[in-house]
């Protein structure tokens, strides 16, 4: 369910792929049963794209990756996690317009 220019990440490349990024990362916490995690995908595509080079954007799968969202207290999803040098800088929880990730995002890189 992931984008152009949107990565996988797991349980076991997170800490690689998100912890050790050297780029700010919005990582997506999701589940192909999850109705607004559909509704947002879109969302979380565009801003992959419009912050290509500036950002590195990803989902994790929560039904196939248990330890990730567990370590990070995922109760609920959509959740959306914005790390920077390796610790949540801040977060989005349930479903929101692409405007509001794109605020988060620019607050970020800035």
């Amino acid at each position: 369910m992931a984008g152009a220019g949107v990565f996988e990440f797991t349980d076991a490349n997170f800490d690689q792929e998100v912890l050790n990024s050297e780029q700010p990362v919005l990582v997506d916490f999701w589940a192909g049963w999850c109705g607004p995690c559909k509704m947002i995908a879109p969302f979380v595509d565009g801003v992959a794209a419009q912050y290509a080079g500036k950002i590195k954007v990803g989902k994790v799968n929560v039904d196939q990756n248990g330890a990730t969202p567990s370590r990070y207290g995922i109760r609920g999803i959509p959740a959306l996690l914005l790390f920077k040098g390796g610790k949540v800088v801040d977060q989005i929880i349930g479903y929101v317009p692409q405007e509001a990730i794109a605020e988060k995002v620019e607050k970020l890189i800035a």
